[in-house]
Order: C-alpha cells, then sequence, then structure tokens
C-alpha cells in the first residue's frame, strides 16, 4: 500500500492499525508519487532471547578484583 504524506499525516492512526492487525505488511509513504519511507510493524525481540546472548564470549582476569581497594580510596571511600 502508498500513500502520500498528507494522506499519511491525517490518517496515522488508520494506518497503524492496518499494520498492527496485519491487514497490510508494509506501508509506503511518498512525496510527490516517489517513495521516501517504509512502515512495518516492529518486531521485538522477547526477553528471554536477549538474556544470556553473550555467554560464553566475554573473559574477565583471575586478578579483575585486584585493584579494588584503591578505586575506592580515588573515589573517597574504602571497601
Amino acid at each position: 500500500m502508498q500513500v502520500n504524506i498528507l494522506e499519511a499525516k491525517t490518517d496515522l492512526s488508520k494506518l497503524v492499525r492496518l499494520l498492527e492487525t496485519g491487514k497490510e505488511e508494509r506501508i509506503i509513504i511518498a512525496r510527490y508519487g516517489k517513495p521516501v519511507v517504509k512502515m512495518t510493524i516492529c518486531q521485538e525481540v522477547p526477553v528471554a532471547k536477549r538474556i544470556g546472548v553473550a555467554k560464553g564470549k566475554l573473559t574477565a582476569p583471575e586478578n579483575l578484583d585486584q585493584y579494588n581497594g584503591e578505586i575506592a580510596e580515588m573515589f573517597g571511600g574504602a571497601l
């Protein structure tokens, strides 16, 4: 489906509803008949698929906490 900018401004909520209900897969917004924007439904990644995505890809040195005391002193505190 293609609409011009004025029609998109006037009927934005109607166009969004068409996408939400699946009646349209994408909507092209055109200026002077030339496509400039494509509207599609957002496909969010479920939280479960994001958690642990970097598991096994990062490593930490054995002495990671070696300088914690010095760093705390720099910030005016102590551990």
